[in-house]
């Protein structure tokens, strides 16, 4: 029997954590988005100001909502197991646990915050909330989340991605959203995209971008982000509160806390509150971010200011970066498919607070595959990066004969991500990695002289 911490449901975190009241660095502040071009309309504000100004304090803990609160209690606490099959599989003196968001309604840990920004928009008098969405956690997640707030929910879905996992999108439409395949006829930058490349793969970049320009054409409407700002990573500290608890539970501290990488809310979910933790429990414990190697804007990227969307319309904030006009390859199965890491993360990355590591998509299959056989619980491709470096640490841990304990968060379910998997067991999947020469040209406009 495998063996589970569970937390009752009046342990629910009743704050958010926010990492900045601890943090040793200074994260540099975003720069006013550009002037709009002749004929386009202003850009609104987009982000309730309720929500916005806490995420940017030095108040250690901001208080969840009671209704969001009530809302995470239908399925969190989320379970903690320690992973024995996996450890007798690879014969390591390691002990493995993971924290399973996969018992959410939408499958992963994005309704964590989709929950939250959906009370916020609607308190604030917002209808309509509008997204850009990779793999379709994010879009899944909000359609769901917009139910209980009495809010429609569009979606513009990486074109890619919706044909790599088309179910996502039948989920979103299944919860009432619209969901718009990227990039699209709806939007001028849609139309732009398919006019320089009708066969374009598109891009989260792309897709933000859509978003934006469709909500900023309707007045009741506002965009949505899914990671990588300063209130997404907050609202996922759920994740990590929790799981404090239960490593308690368990008797243990980790040596090492593990989260794959996109833009940077998972992983904050589940390292910022082993980090402030660390510094009295063991200042020793690694923070490790896991990327694609098809998408390594941490491993290398440049630390740039740079757009949140393709179009350059939003505030330029500090990240490593790929440039926001880069696309990973249509033929990139494994999601994690954003071009720049959260400010946080890429401050805290700078100064060598938290590690980065890059996976070939064959790999991260071949690991999210040794998981469900040995665990029984499918990864998603997104979550089986976290796996791929988790046993490597329990392997390193074996051929140096010490105990390990290692800590990784399975952001999510892959059981609507069997497409994916059946192209790697059919041995279609190929790894694809990026040239420096297309780095380069992606980032070359940000290291131009303006």
């Amino acid at each position: 029997m495998r063996e589970v911490f569970n937390l009752e449901p009046e342990q629910v975190p009743t704050s958010w954590y926010n990492i900045l009241a601890d943090l040793p660095v200074e994260v540099p502040p975003s720069r006013p988005a550009p002037p709009r071009n002749n004929g386009q309309a202003p850009l609104r504000p987009q982000l309730p100001l309720s929500m916005y100004r806490p995420s940017i304090g030095r108040k250690r803990f901001v208080p969840i909502p009671e209704p969001v609160r009530a809302e995470y209690q239908r399925w969190r606490p989320t379970p903690l197991y320690r992973a024995s099959r996996l450890e007798k599989a690879l014969d390591t003196p390691a002990h493995i646990y993971f924290k399973y968001e996969g018992t959410s309604p939408s499958g992963s840990h994005k309704i964590n915050t989709a929950l939250a920004q959906a009370y916020y928009y609607g308190q604030s008098g917002v209808k309509e909330m509008v997204t850009g969405t990779g793999a379709g956690q994010w879009g899944s997640a909000l359609a769901m989340a917009c139910h209980p707030y009495g809010m429609e929910c569009t979606v513009f879905m990486v074109r890619s991605s919706y044909r790599q996992k088309p179910y996502r999108g039948t989920l979103m439409r299944l919860n009432g959203a619209k969901v718009f395949t990227s990039p699209s006829e709806e939007t001028e930058v849609g139309r732009a995209a398919l006019r320089a490349d009708p066969d374009s793969p598109g891009s989260l970049g792309i897709a933000n971008a859509e978003a934006i320009e469709y909500a900023n054409d309707r007045k009741e409407a506002r965009f949505s982000i899914g990671s990588g700002e300063n209130h997404v990573l907050m609202h996922q500290t759920v994740i990590g509160e929790e799981a404090l608890l239960q490593m308690e539970l368990a008797g243990e501290f980790p040596d090492v806390v593990i989260g794959a990488m996109g833009a940077g809310s998972n992983f904050a979910g589940i390292t910022f509150p082993f980090y402030r933790a660390a510094q009295t429990e063991n200042p020793a414990t690694r923070f490790l971010a896991v990327e694609p190697d098809a998408c390594p804007k941490m491993t290398r990227g440049s630390y740039l200011m740079d757009h949140t969307d393709y179009s350059g319309v939003t505030p330029a904030v500090k990240m490593y970066t790929l440039g926001h006009t880069f696309m990973a390859y249509h033929i990139h199965a494994g999601g994690l498919r954003y071009h720049g890491a959260a400010p946080i993360v890429s401050a805290m990355y700078h100064h060598d607070l938290v590690e980065a590591i890059s996976y070939g998509q064959n790999r991260v299959f071949e690991s999210g595959a040794a998981f469900a056989k040995a665990e029984g619980l499918v990864p998603a491709p997104e979550s089986a990066h976290a796996v791929a470096a988790a046993i490597d640490e329990a392997v390193k841990a074996r051929e140096e004969r010490k105990k390990r304990v290692i800590l990784f968060g399975l952001s999510g379910h892959g059981l609507l991500d069997l497409s994916a998997y059946e192209s790697y067991l059919s041995g279609e999947t190929v790894d694809v990695v990026p040239t420096d020469e297309e780095i380069q040209k992606s980032l070359r406009p940000l290291l131009e002289p303006t």
